[in-house]
C-alpha cells in the first residue's frame, strides 16, 4: 500500500507537500510538456502585479557557487492578462493553484487581491512582501513588522482565499515579522525568499547583473532557510511552508522534520524540470522503506529530539 502524502496547510488541502516556488515555474504551462503538473501538491505561479511589468534590464541571471542570482524584477503580464490569458489553462489542472501577488503600495496589494476574489479554482494567495514600498522611500514591506501586518490585513479584507505570506530573510530576526503577520490573520507562512547578493565582473569592474544586485537562491541558502524555518515553527501557531535550495527528497525531508508542513521547489526547476516529481517519488520511497503510513507522521519530528 502506498504511503499517504496528503497534507493540510491551514485551510488548504494538498495531495502532497511539494509545491513550485513562485517565479521558477512560469504560469505552469511552460513546464507541462516536460512533466505532469497534476502530480504536484500545488502550482504557485510567478508574482502578479496590478499592471504589467517588463522587469529589470539584462543580464538578469548569473550562476554562483551552489546557486544563482536573479534580478528578473518581477516581470509579469499583469492582473487582467493573467485572468484572461493564463488562468483558463491553470483552471484545468487537478491540483492546487496558488497565485503569488505583490504591489508597491498597500492599495496595489488590495486591488490585486480584489481582482482575484471569487475566481474559481484559485486555492490560495501567496503574498510577496519583499517588494519596495514606494511610499516609504523604497524600504521593503517585509523588513518592517507593522508594514507586513498591514499588507496582510489589506489583502485579507479583499479576498475569499486562504492567505500565505512569504517572508524575506533579509531581516535581523524573522520571527518578529512572522509573529506580526500571524497576528494580522495570515493562514500560513512561506519562507524564505531570496537573500540579497551581487557578483562583480573583474574585467569590466562592474556588477554582472543589470540591476547590480539580485536574489540568491539554490542549495547555497538551504542551511539558512532550514534554520529560519526551525525558528519560525517554534514561534507561531500557523503552518509554515519551507523554501530555499530544496533539490532532493532528503532536502525536503529536513524541512518537514524541522516542522514545515510543505515545501516549495525553486532553483531546482531550472536544474531539472522533473525535480519536483523526483522529490515526490523520494518521499514516497522514504515512507515505504521506514514503514511510515503517512507523511504527516514526519512533520516536526526533529523538533521533538531537541
Amino acid at each position: 500500500m502506498s504511503p499517504d502524502l496528503h497534507i493540510q496547510v491551514g485551510p488548504l488541502h494538498l495531495k502532497n507537500p511539494v509545491l513550485t516556488a513562485s517565479g521558477t515555474f512560469g504560469y505552469g504551462r511552460e513546464f507541462a510538456q516536460l512533466m505532469d503538473p497534476n502530480r504536484l501538491g500545488g502550482v504557485i505561479v510567478k508574482g502578479i502585479s496590478l499592471k504589467p511589468r517588463p522587469g529589470n534590464p539584462p543580464p538578469r541571471i548569473v550562476e554562483t557557487p551552489c546557486g544563482m542570482l536573479n534580478a528578473i524584477g518581477l516581470a509579469n503580464v499583469g492582473l487582467d492578462a493573467f485572468v484572461s490569458e493564463k488562468l483558463p489553462w491553470l483552471q484545468t489542472l487537478h491540483t492546487a493553484v496558488i497565485v503569488n501577488i505583490y504591489g508597491h503600495t498597500l492599495e496595489e496589494y488590495a486591488q490585486v487581491a480584489a481582482g482575484l476574489k471569487g475566481v474559481q479554482e484559485i486555492a490560495a494567495l501567496e503574498i510577496n512582501v519583499s517588494c519596495p514600498n514606494v511610499a516609504r522611500g523604497g524600504m521593503s514591506f517585509g523588513t518592517d513588522p507593522n508594514l507586513s501586518a498591514r499588507v496582510t490585513e489589506a489583502v485579507l479584507k479583499q479576498t475569499d482565499k486562504p492567505v500565505i505570506v512569504k517572508l524575506s530573510p533579509n531581516v535581523t530576526d524573522i520571527r518578529v515579522i512572522a509573529k506580526a503577520v500571524e497576528a494580522a490573520g495570515a493562514h500560513a507562512l512561506s519562507l524564505i525568499n531570496t537573500l540579497t547578493g551581487m557578483v562583480i565582473d573583474i574585467e569590466t569592474r562592474r556588477p554582472v547583473l543589470g540591476n547590480e544586485t539580485g536574489g540568491l537562491s539554490g542549495p547555497a541558502i538551504r542551511p539558512v532557510a532550514l534554520y529560519m524555518v526551525h525558528q519560525v515553527v517554534q514561534s507561531v501557531r500557523i503552518p509554515v511552508i519551507g523554501v530555499g535550495g530544496i533539490i532532493t527528497p532528503e532536502d525536503a525531508l529536513q524541512f518537514l522534520m524541522a516542522g514545515a508542513r510543505a515545501v516549495e521547489v525553486g532553483t531546482g526547476n531550472f536544474v531539472d524540470p522533473r525535480t519536483t516529481l523526483n522529490i515526490i517519488n523520494g518521499l514516497t520511497r522514504f515512507c515505504r522503506q521506514k514503514g511510515i503510513p503517512t507523511i504527516r507522521e514526519i512533520i516536526g519530528t526533529a523538533q521533538q529530539n531537541w
